[in-house]
Order: structure tokens, then C-alpha cells, then sequence
């Protein structure tokens, strides 16, 4: 069965908390192949004190959170629905979905994470309640028993025309562990070999900013002039795709699934500077387009600026899309093809 036969007519209800705008992309596409999507935030505000307190102390905000999902359940009583989908499941509580399920009782019911578990322990709570669970982590995956399934590239990756380069290495990601300290040696090594690189640290918002630099020893590290509290939209980050050689992905170190700026590169077709040794597993993977690095003995390659980027497969090209991503979700994890890079 094609994505499209599976989605044309049908109605979703998508969570998924607003990052970077991929919750737009992934509704859209869902649209363009057919199916009228319900969308709702999983948090009850995307303001930065929601986003702090739900990390830091959720608890506090449980009640907020009960009564905006016994909102959604009221808002979509009335609805013929045939899929819920769940993105990360952050907060998503237990009773919503035993409610939901007795008011859709033919509704399918489909989770997907791009965080790791040990970051978001919440997920682990509700996996029993869905039909199809999957996960961008490999270790998770096998731990859970849910399939693996990593991520994808939007469509405006897809092809990328390079313009003048002006940066070398370019790093975009939010804030975390090692991530400043490694880029700053990549940085610091570009400036002596007369390369330029371009550095992008998102924080979620300024009290969580505060609680890392108080009990998380890595964000001492952190230079607070050089964060940035507001998130960039896609179009600024194609603009600086568009205008970059190399793409620097630093994976967090309890995280073993590969980043979005892994597949953006693939999408974009430029290669890859990254600390994820589990992206040697995969089959789009070659010394030619990805060097791997070692966090704590971090050296580059300078003959790995000089080559020329080499197109991969484009069957795994179009698998790593949105839309084969897509598939996999809906239609067929396609378990054997993904488990052999576990």
C-alpha cells in the first residue's frame, strides 16, 4: 500500500511540540498526501516559563496540563477520527489517552520519539496504550521493544543549489553537555588553518538557562553572550545551508540516535563532521562524506575539506525523506531494513 492510499480521506489528530517549525512540516506534508490533520501543541503554552517549568519541575504544572488535554477531549468528542499521533509525548498524560480510546474506539493509535528516554522519561509512562511505537534511538528501541526507525530531511533540504560559501563548518543546535566546548575547538582550530565557521547555541529560555548554570557543570563552560533564546526558522536555515561546506553535528553523549542535522547534510547533500559513531552503522555512511570524531581528542581531517561530496543511492536518498519516513510510520516500519543498523 502507497503512504498516499493509506492517508488520502483519513483524519489525524498530530501532538508534537513545536520544534523548529517541523511540526508545520510534517502537517503539511500529511495534508499534501491527503488526510485532514487536527494539530495540537503536546504543551499547553509554547511560551519559554511553560517550556523551563515542564523540564525542570512538571509537577508544579500538572494541573495545567491535565485541564488543557480534558480541553482537546471535549473539543474532539464529536470527531470521526482513525489516527492519533503522538510526536516525543513530552507530557501527553495517561488518562487522556485511556479517554480517548474509549470515545475513538477504532482510532489507531501511533508514537514516535526523537529523544532519547533517558532525556524524557515520561514517554516510557504511555508507550502500552499505542498500536505502533517507534523510535529514532537504537538502544531505546531494543530496550523497549518498539521499532527503530531514525529521522529525515524536509523537502527544502532536498537538492539543496549551494550559493557562495562563506562558512566552512557551519553548527546549528540547542545548548547542552559538551556541545560548546567541542565546537570551540573545531572553531579554534578553523581560525589557524584560515577557515570559517558559523556557531548557533539555542536555549530553550532563560530560567532553564539559569537552573543549567547552577547544577549542570557543562553550562559553566557556556559564554551566556554567544545563546540565543529564540529558535531559527527554516528559511534562515536553509540560507545558511545554502552558504556553508561542511555541516558539525556534536550528538548528545547519552544519545546514540543520529540528529536532525544528519539527514538535513544527507537532504542537502553536504558532508558531515560528526561525534555519533553509530552513523558508521548505516548504510548511506562513507569516509568520503562523514569523518567522525572523538569528543574527548577532537582532530580534523584537512584533506576532508578538499573532496568533493559523493551522491548517495537514490533509493536511500528518497527513504530518507520526509515522505519515506512518513511511510514507516504509517504504513511499514520496515523492521529488517532499519534493525541492520542497530
Amino acid at each position: 500500500m502507497t503512504l498516499e492510499n493509506k492517508l488520502s480521506g483519513k483524519n489525524i489528530i498530530f501532538f508534537s511540540v513545536q520544534t523548529f517549525n517541523l511540526e508545520k512540516e510534517i502537517k503539511n506534508k500529511l495534508e499534501q498526501l491527503g488526510a485532514k490533520v487536527y494539530y495540537y501543541d503536546e504543551r499547553p503554552s509554547n511560551s519559554n516559563f511553560t517550556k523551563g517549568i515542564i523540564r525542570l519541575k512538571r509537577s508544579v504544572y500538572q494541573t495545567k496540563i491535565n485541564n488543557y488535554y480534558k480541553s482537546i477531549l471535549n473539543d474532539t468528542k464529536d470527531l470521526t477520527l482513525d489516527f492519533l499521533f503522538v510526536n516525543r509525548g513530552e507530557v501527553v498524560p495517561a488518562f487522556f489517552l485511556s479517554q480517548f480510546r474509549e470515545l475513538h474506539p477504532k482510532c489507531e493509535f501511533i508514537f514516535y520519539t526523537w529523544d532519547s528516554f533517558t532525556n524524557h522519561v515520561h514517554p516510557t509512562t504511555i508507550l502500552s496504550y499505542f498500536d505502533r511505537k517507534l523510535t529514532f534511538d537504537p538502544e531505546d528501541a531494543t530496550k523497549y521493544k518498539i521499532d527503530f526507525r531514525p529521522l529525515f530531511y524536509l523537502d527544502a533540504f532536498k537538492n539543496l543549489q549551494t550559493d557562495k560559501i562563506e562558512n566552512d563548518i557551519l553548527f546549528l543546535g540547542t545548548a547542552h553537555s559538551d556541545r560548546y566546548r567541542i565546537s570551540t575547538q573545531i572553531f579554534n582550530w578553523a581560525d589557524t588553518q584560515k577557515k570559517t565557521m558559523f556557531c548557533y547555541y539555542y536555549m530553550h529560555g532563560r530560567l532553564v538557562y539559569l537552573y543549567k548554570r547552577l547544577f549542570d557543570v557543562t553550562f559553566k563552560e557556556f559564554d551566556y553572550k554567544k545563546l540565543s533564546f529564540k529558535s531559527l526558522r527554516l528559511v534562515d536555515i536553509i540560507k545558511l545551508y545554502k552558504k556553508s561546506n561542511i555541516i558539525l553535528d556534536i550528538n548528545h553523549p547519552h544519545q546514540k540516535g543520529l540528529t536532525m542535522r544528519t539527514f538535513e547534510a544527507i537532504g542537502a547533500r553536504k558532508k558531515l563532521i560528526t561525534t555519533n559513531k553509530e552513523i558508521a552503522k548505516f548504510p548511506f555512511y562513507s569516509k568520503e562524506n562523514v569523518q567522525i570524531i572523538e569528543r574527548e581528542n577532537v582532530k580534523l581531517e584537512e584533506d576532508f575539506f578538499k573532496s568533493n561530496y559523493i551522491n548517495i543511492d537514490n533509493d536511500l536518498y528518497k527513504k530518507l525523506s520526509l515522505e519515506g519516513w512518513l511511510y514507516n510510520i504509517f504504513v511499514d516500519s520496515e523492521e529488517d531494513f532499519w534493525n541492520k543498523c542497530k
